[in-house]
């Protein structure tokens, strides 16, 4: 499938789960565990805070992406993306300056893949793949945050 055929497909899926194009072929995204909606959410949420009245600079939840390599045939969504963009209506971000995905045990092939994609992309500068207990910054947008920040409201705050 061509990425134009993508973006003008209607899956027979009454569920709404989003989908991805990898290399021509469509890919249904398996829905997150809580705590990864959980970080998901606060990480989006300090992001937009961040990116208050700095328009037209801000944070997109699932965001369509198309790489650089291999464009006519993927579409890829990660968790997170900080864009400077104007707004528009077009079905993905065409310009990323951030890009985050959320590593979960059951989807850490899909997310390297993802990242090694996202890589092609010129206007990113940078890539967070959130996994780990260390302090969060990302030196392009000037923001820092501890990473628990990001895990607030999940069980792993509690231990």
């Amino acid at each position: 499938m061509t990425l134009d055929e993508f973006l003008s497909w209607n899956p027979d899926d009454p569920t709404g789960v989003p989908w991805q194009l990898i290399d021509g072929e469509p890919v249904a995204m398996a829905p997150g565990s809580a705590a990864h909606g959980e970080i998901q959410n606060e990480l989006g949420a300090l992001l937009r805070n961040h990116l208050l009245g700095r328009e037209p600079c801000r944070s997109v939840t699932e965001p369509g992406i198309v790489p650089r390599a291999r464009a006519d045939i993927n579409y890829r969504v990660p968790d997170l993306a900080v864009t400077c963009e104007p707004p528009s209506r077009d079905q993905m971000v065409h310009q990323p300056v951030v890009l985050v995905e959320i590593l979960s045990p059951s989807n850490e092939i899909e997310t390297n893949a993802n990242i090694w994609a996202f890589t092609t992309i010129l206007s990113v500068q940078e890539i967070l793949s959130v996994h780990s207990t260390r302090m969060l910054e990302l030196a392009s947008i000037g923001f820092g945050t501890p990473l628990r920040a990001c895990y607030r409201t999940t069980i792993l705050a509690r231990t």
